[in-house]
């Protein structure tokens, strides 16, 4: 009993993915005025990205337009400028 209660701890240990930070960059819009933005956010790995982030700026009166990427904190530094404001905001 304990070598199969063991190899089911291990086989749960190995089937979860271990994730790193997880972030991707989108557009966005708001309506009246039209105003759009571009912006990085943190998302979680593994994750609906794209129905969490949609959340999150229609909490601010954003709509969700696309998901341009994905990526780790790597592609960071070269988001940032781009991203401005909207860098790790929402």
């Amino acid at each position: 009993m304990k070598q199969l209660i063991l190899t089911f701890t291990a086989l749960i240990a190995l089937s979860v993915p271990a994730y790193g930070a997880c972030y991707v960059d989108y557009k966005a819009k708001k309506d009246n005025p039209l105003r759009l933005h571009y912006g990085v956010a943190e998302v979680a790995c593994g994750g609906n990205a794209e129905a969490d982030l949609a959340a999150r700026l229609a909490a601010n009166g954003w709509t969700l337009l696309a998901i341009v990427s994905s990526f780790d904190e790597t592609g960071l530094a070269e988001r940032q400028e781009s991203a401005a404001n909207y860098f790790l905001r929402f």
